[in-house]
């Protein structure tokens, strides 16, 4: 471990312990996370003993399950499911590998991101096999703009307007509800809109903190979360830098020997 992995593991450690962060996360979907830095961000989330959190690519993406449980993830997240039959195709190939790999401690969750989804969101909830799901995320990003607002709409009353009855269903079904997509210091009064009870976690790209008792210090606790993601940045830009350059020496050594 480096000396940015030594401080992220440090910064975790205080964010776990003051500011009520319960894990982290790696995307294959959006960020395009590679397996090596999953595995780096596992033995991170290891060291400051915080759940690790894995988004796969798909509803089907079967491949990115068989990686997940070669991580040991705690949690995995399907993203843009908008159907009921989207759900039962990830709920159904999740369980036989999981089963198949006997791993029974898996939390499988789904993003719910369009309007699509929120308008199938109960016809979602009807299926057979939902008793295989734990909790929902809403991802205000993606379910802004397929309203057909922008990045900075996040925080919106018509966002809002469809957050607060998802949640409702989410939690009268037995699921856990989290929130992520653009959070910044200005999504605080979008979070006290959510009744007691009906919002369990809320989410950066990287760190996921437990709710009601991470708002207290919200001001405080957030910077710190910007801080871990642009240290894990750095750390990325520089293993892979180095990379670039491990065999520029010996490039130069063939030049002169074909070129002269």
């Amino acid at each position: 471990m480096n000396c940015l992995e030594k401080k992220m593991v440090q910064l975790l450690r205080e964010l776990r312990e003051d500011h009520h962060v319960s894990g982290v996360k790696a995307e294959f979907e959006t960020e395009g996370t590679r397996l090596t830095e999953a595995m780096r961000l596992k033995e991170i989330s290891l060291q400051a003993g915080v759940d690790f959190n894995l988004k796969i690519a798909g509803c089907e993406a079967i491949r990115d399950i068989f990686d997940a449980v070669n991580l040991g993830v705690d949690r995995l997240i399907a993203p843009m499911v908008e159907t009921a039959y989207a759900l039962q195709k990830y709920l159904r190939g999740a369980r036989r590998v999981l089963a198949d790999q006997g791993v029974e401690d898996v939390e499988l969750l789904v993003n719910i991101e369009t309007i699509t989804a929120c308008e199938n969101f109960q016809e979602m909830l009807a299926i057979p096999e939902i008793k295989s799901l734990h909790g929902i995320v809403i991802g205000r990003m993606d379910l802004a703009c397929s309203l057909g607002l922008t990045r900075r709409d996040v925080n919106s009353e018509q966002v809002l307007d469809l957050a607060l009855p998802l949640a409702k269903k989410a939690k009268a079904a037995g699921l856990t509800v989290a929130i992520g997509g653009g959070v910044s210091l200005d999504s605080l009064p979008f979070f006290k809109m959510f009744c007691q009870g009906h919002f369990d976690r809320f989410e950066t790209r990287k760190v996921i903190f437990d709710c009601p008792q991470a708002l207290d210090n919200f001001s405080l606790a957030l910077p710190k979360a910007i801080e871990f993601e642009l240290l894990w940045l750095e750390n990325k830009k520089n293993y892979y830098s180095a990379i670039v350059r491990e065999d520029d020496q010996r490039l130069e050594i063939l030049r002169d020997l074909l070129f002269g």
